[in-house]
């Protein structure tokens, strides 16, 4: 589950003249990280800090477009079936070794594309590569099953390249401690200098990176789990960013001279998944009984503080040459709620309780303490509690959360969210091929949908793909896949003093990591 996409403008239009040649900054990060982007391991504690240490063929644009990286230039044939991506040359890993098509070819064929590794996103990419091949030392080809129109774009999405030779006799890449967790070898802007297992990461500037030399000197990450340690740490001085979790702290924030804000939309929704192996979820009225229940503008305010609009798909307004706003909308409306349940066949018991069939309509709805998760759940409870709708919910830590619900699928209803790349293909999240094993959280199946996003994957030209993307947002509008919550705005405090992002979204601007600084 990748998640964090969060934008902010931080872009110093300064003078040479103004950059701090020994300056260095100091971020936070959750937990101790994986160095290593493909890591199961690897989620929101790691995914910034391997985008400075693992750059990947491709790298997005302001317009979240994606523009070389590691590769120069990329070309489909015309089936669309092979991908020939150009390599840089002269590119060196943090040892001074090459970096060569050996290494992209190793990290896809031993590592991503390996069933049996559980790689992070890995069943994204099986569902459609089926090898990497080396042509020369800077050439890759991409072999795919099925066309793959943003294979660019996805290239360019936490899909880091790893070095062959540091791998060189390693059975297990995700025991490799040595690299994973104290001293990875890399090809990024920087490189890792220390690390304190709880508390620090040291990072300094790369001197064999390809690239334009970074203007920092070097990047510290804080191991800081509790977000109210965050914003103190950001108001004293002692971080110069971090990413506001809880948008009550933001008046704070706004007092401080030192500071300022930054608030931005980004390609993230939030949801309930309701699972479909559970017979009582297969009746799309209930899906669409249980969303028109649920007070979204209300949680907005008193959830978000305002900061986010309501959802109506998996395509963001950020994306707006695909985004579809006519679509069948679920308004608050408890009445409608209760009608469309009584059509499927639910009564009110004796206690207020909806039956059917002799049983209440009780939903089991594991949740994480992570977060705001927790009370995105309690209102849920309470808005389905308003129309007969029972839901237990249990609490429990996020890593169990993971395992019990997105890997074991041991669930009936869960809020979460999804953190996606900026491009219309949602198949590894909808497709039925993705479900019970991949990212289609509820295991939802319909063979309409799966056709219209291989459609989408197999169209070329924008126009093409934005009629059809348009044409699945109105089918998972009316089925509902996931009930659909809200798209947040982001909120990223920062000090004043730190300068040069381009202002594209976080993981976007960390891509670009050489070109920060500190201004004098």
């Amino acid at each position: 589950m990748k998640l964090v996409a969060l934008g902010f403008l931080l872009a110093g239009g300064t003078g040479a003249q103004n950059v701090d040649p020994n300056g260095s900054v100091t971020f936070v990060t959750t937990a101790d990280p994986t160095f290593n982007p493909w890591s199961p391991n690897a989620f929101v504690e790691s995914n910034l800090i391997n985008e400075l240490l693992f750059p990947g063929l491709t790298r997005w644009d302001k317009d979240l477009k994606p523009v070389p990286d590691l590769a120069t230039s990329w070309k489909a044939s015309s089936d669309g079936l092979k991908w020939t991506f150009n390599l840089r040359k002269n590119v060196k890993w943090s040892d001074g070794k090459p970096l060569t098509a050996e290494d992209v070819a190793f990290t896809f064929n031993d590592i991503v594309l390996k069933k049996e590794l559980g790689a992070n996103q890995g069943s994204t990419w099986r569902n459609a590569v089926t090898k990497v091949n080396v042509i020369n030392s800077t050439t890759a080809e991409f072999i795919l099953a099925r066309p793959w129109a943003s294979l660019p774009t996805y290239l360019a999405y936490y899909a880091g390249i790893l070095p062959k030779h540091a791998f060189a006799g390693v059975t297990d890449p995700w025991k490799f401690t040595a690299f994973n967790k104290q001293n990875p070898v890399s090809s990024g802007p920087f490189k890792i200098s220390q690390v304190v297992s709880g508390a620090t990461i040291r990072m300094v500037r790369n001197d064999n990176y390809w690239g334009t030399k970074p203007k920092l000197q070097g990047v510290t990450f804080k191991v800081v789990s509790d977000s109210n340690a965050q914003l103190a740490q950001l108001l004293s001085g002692d971080v110069d960013l971090i990413a506001v979790s809880n948008p009550e702290t933001v008046d704070r924030i706004k007092s401080s001279p030192n500071l300022v804000l930054d608030i931005a939309t980004a390609n993230i929704y939030y949801f309930v998944a309701l699972n479909q192996d559970d017979p009582r979820f297969q009746d799309a009225r209930v899906r669409q009984a249980l969303l028109h229940a649920i007070n979204r503008p209300a949680m907005i305010t008193s959830v978000l503080k305002g900061y986010g609009q309501v959802a109506t798909g998996p395509i963001a307004p950020i994306q707006k040459s695909y985004y579809n706003a006519n679509v069948q909308q679920y308004p608050y409306d408890p009445a409608k709620a209760k009608a469309l349940l009584a059509q499927a066949g639910w009564k009110p018991g004796p206690d207020g309780t909806l039956m059917k069939d002799g049983k209440p309509f009780v939903i089991s709805m594991p949740t994480a303490s992570y977060q705001q998760l927790v009370p995105i759940s309690l209102l849920v409870q309470q808005y389905w509690k308003d129309i007969g709708v029972k839901a237990d919910i249990k609490t429990m830590d996020w890593n169990s959360y993971i395992q019990q619900v997105i890997v074991k699928r041991d669930y009936q209803a869960s809020a979460a969210w999804w953190s996606t790349p900026a491009d219309p293909d949602v198949l590894p999240y909808y497709d039925s091929s993705a479900a019970n094993v991949g990212n289609n959280i509820p295991n939802y199946k319909n063979p309409k949908l799966d056709a219209l996003l291989e459609s989408g994957r197999k169209a070329s030209s924008t126009l093409s793909r934005k009629r059809i993307y348009n044409d699945a947002q109105a089918l998972m509008a009316k089925e509902l896949p996931y009930l659909y919550l809200w798209y947040p705005q982001s909120i990223t405090a920062y000090n004043k003093r730190l300068q040069g992002m381009r202002g594209i979204t976080q993981a976007a601007d960390f891509q670009y990591a050489n070109e920060w600084f500190v201004a004098k």
